[in-house]
């Protein structure tokens, strides 16, 4: 991190329900391959994907014990604090509201989120509010996954330097180089739900919030969650 200049600030939403070990690997390889601190923002309401199995404030406190006592990796409560859908482009508004539009800043999303990118709203003034740094995910080619809209967007903006990404506000995209885990929220739940073994996939405080809570044991005629 160059304390004399502007400092990248990185976000990296999502569901996290239950946030697990394949989370915190790609945040700890973010935080140290860009030397910034990378907010981790659960979702409240995610207009584009099914509901969550665990409330939103359980998966923020869940994040809570995952990054207790890790360097630089923060919880990000603002979208549990919207009573709007989180679209992410409302959110980078927000923190473009907090930061200034020349602050540099970057979203931390998975390959599979990137090929989505042309259904998100507003996805195209997304390149005018954030760099994207993107973590590879398993089974997603990118060379083959992209549409021709969003291949054009990107034409220009790829970068491998990080540099790139600190010198301006928005508009370039990063692939972080990181190791592919195994494991899957959707995953996990239906493990639990299924009564298989699953604790060795997140964190120790995780599954023992999880155990504590009940969450996502299936109940006669309730979805798998609480």
């Amino acid at each position: 991190m160059n304390p004399a200049g502007p400092l990248l600030r990185v976000f990296y939403g999502g569901t996290f329900d239950p946030v697990h070990c394949g989370h915190l690997h790609i945040a700890r390889n973010a935080r140290d391959h860009l030397a910034a601190v990378i907010s981790l923002m659960p979702a409240a309401d995610p207009p584009h994907r099914a509901a969550p199995g665990a409330s939103a404030e359980h998966r923020a406190r869940m994040l809570d014990l995952a990054v207790a006592g890790e360097q630089d990796l923060l919880v990000d409560r603002r979208e549990l604090l919207r009573d709007t859908p989180s679209y992410s482009v409302d959110t980078l508004r927000g923190i473009r509201a907090q930061y200034g539009m020349q602050a540099p800043v970057a979203l931390l999303i998975g390959a599979d989120s990137l090929a989505g990118l042309p259904q998100w709203k507003d996805w195209q003034a997304l390149f005018e509010l954030t760099h994207f740094v993107v973590a590879a995910r398993p089974g997603v080619d990118l060379d083959r996954h992209l549409s021709a809209p969003l291949l054009t967007m990107l034409d220009g903006r790829w970068t491998d330097s990080v540099t790139d990404l600190e010198a301006a506000p928005a508009g370039r995209v990063l692939c972080l180089p990181n190791r592919l885990h195994p494991g899957s929220a959707t995953g996990i739940r239906e493990r639990i739900a299924a009564g298989e073994p699953w604790r060795e996939l997140v964190p120790a405080p995780v599954a023992e919030y999880i155990v504590q809570h009940r969450l996502y044991v299936k109940r006669p005629g309730s979805p798998a969650s609480l």
